[in-house]
């Protein structure tokens, strides 16, 4: 069945237009755990690279692999020295300064790395510092919701954020939201855009369903207008509004 949208003036009409375009796009059930890496410039990826990242999109990405960037909060935890435990913010160049030890970097190495760096950073001060570092927010990014949400626009990105999340940061579906109908436009390794249907509707009342897909940094979650609000608007402008005089009998 042909989708018809219209975006809402918070996002560009074209990322929509180019979703529902694309010949691959799918409205069949999504796997939660179905990831595609953030978007590349496609000046510097050959297409037999880009085939290759391709082939890999299914891996799973979650916190341990993620790599730290400058704005994230972390959470630090020593499991011997819980009055060394810490929450810090990393620093534009990439740094955070630990109690006792001073500045240790943290970007573009993954929780496990920071937490062997801190182990090693604080082996003169603890005896055994078993330190634990988690990401508890990554400002830096964002995820954008818009069609028939009460506010939409773009938010951060939370570890492990699923659709519905999203949809809850978004302060909700509006009335006339079409939910079953929902669309995740994605980029691949490429920078190619695609869309992705699935049921929000299922996807709230049953969160174990494969339907609350896991978002990453850069997609678009649209939910349209239902067909019911549609016909409705339709009366309302060229049937009420329009007509000089009401008609006795009301119009359905």
């Amino acid at each position: 069945m042909p989708l018809y949208y219209k975006m809402s003036s918070s996002l560009p009409t074209y990322f929509l237009l180019l979703a529902v375009t694309i010949g691959g796009c799918s409205t069949a059930g999504v796997n939660a755990d179905t990831r595609l890496a953030a978007p590349a410039s496609t000046a510097q990826i050959s297409p037999e690279t880009c085939a290759a990242l391709a082939s890999a999109d299914s891996v799973t990405e979650d916190e341990s692999s993620y790599r730290i960037q400058p704005g994230d909060v972390l959470g630090l935890h020593f499991y011997m020295s819980p009055e060394f435990d810490d929450e810090l913010t990393v620093r534009p160049d990439g740094k955070i300064t630990a109690r006792e030890v001073g500045d240790v970097v943290a970007a573009g190495r993954t929780p496990a790395q920071l937490a062997a760096a801190l182990d090693q950073a604080y082996s003169t001060e603890l005896r055994a510092p078993e330190a634990t570092v988690h990401v508890k927010a990554t400002p830096s990014r964002q995820v954008y919701v818009d069609g028939q949400v009460s506010r939409p626009g773009s938010f951060a990105l939370e570890p492990q954020m699923s659709a519905v999340q999203a949809i809850a940061q978004a302060g909700g579906l509006t009335e006339d939201a079409a939910p079953k109908a929902a669309l995740l436009i994605r980029r691949d390794h490429c920078g190619r855009p695609s869309g992705i249907g699935f049921d929000l509707a299922r996807a709230e009342k049953q969160p174990e369903s494969d339907q609350d897909v896991r978002l990453l940094s850069g997609d678009i979650i649209y939910v349209p207008r239902s067909k019911i609000s549609e016909v409705g608007l339709f009366v309302k402008h060229y049937v009420k509004d329009l007509m000089p005089v009401q008609p006795y009998l009301p119009i359905f």
